[in-house]
């Protein structure tokens, strides 16, 4: 978890916390925000398959003990979780641990950031955004575990919006379609990973998908 400093921070810039912050929408959101003035705290995960659970929860209490001992009585204005992963593949093949990866991160995340900001979200008054997905109501072939996680999410956001009613911190989920960023490359790779790894009888069964996919 590392601190950008917009401008105004000496002077008490409000606080927004975004994971998932090294590329992407998360990390344009990050920059949006220090221009805008914000005291801009991003979490950037350091590899890609994540680490231990327990390591990670570590890591999520070291996060949210940094940032309340930098925003005191001010609370957190804002939290995006931002941070998910794709694991494609037909689900018929599908890895198992591929799938309990795509599911801890994207959906077993959020919740545990969540638990570990709300006080300070509720403190400041401030706002939880989840960024989710079209893959959250539209799931497409190869993209399953990727869909089911979105799907997972924004059910998880309805819960929190209603329960979290009357307690000033405002729950959104955004859903955004194509956007230009590096997850295009990263579906590319997938595709080529796919050809690769799948056996040659999951091949002539989704051949034709894995290419739709790249």
């Amino acid at each position: 978890m590392s601190a950008a400093a917009g401008g105004g921070v000496a002077g008490g810039a409000r606080a927004v916390v975004v994971t998932g912050a090294s590329t992407g929408i998360g990390r344009a959101t990050a920059l949006q925000l220090d221009r805008a003035g914000f005291r801009v705290f991003a979490g950037v995960r350091r590899d890609a398959d994540g680490e231990a659970l327990r390591a990670a929860a570590a890591a999520r209490r070291a996060a949210a003990d940094v940032v309340a001992e930098a925003v005191g009585g001010a609370g957190l204005h804002g939290l995006v979780n931002n941070a998910g992963i794709v694991v494609p593949g037909p689900l018929e093949f599908l890895d198992l641990d591929g799938l309990r990866r795509s599911l801890e991160v994207n959906v077993v995340g959020p919740v545990a950031v969540s638990q570990a900001f709300l006080p300070l979200l509720r403190r400041g008054r401030g706002r939880l955004v989840h960024v989710g997905s079209s893959s959250g109501y539209l799931a497409t072939a190869l993209m399953g575990a990727y869909a089911a996680s979105k799907f997972a999410l924004e059910a998880l956001a309805d819960s929190q919006r209603r329960e979290l009613a009357g307690s000033g911190v405002e729950v959104v989920l955004v859903e955004p379609g194509a956007i230009a960023t590096p997850i295009w490359d990263k579906g590319l790779a997938s595709g080529d990973e796919l050809e690769r790894t799948l056996s040659p009888e999951a091949l002539a069964l989704y051949g034709r998908d894995v290419e739709r996919l790249r």
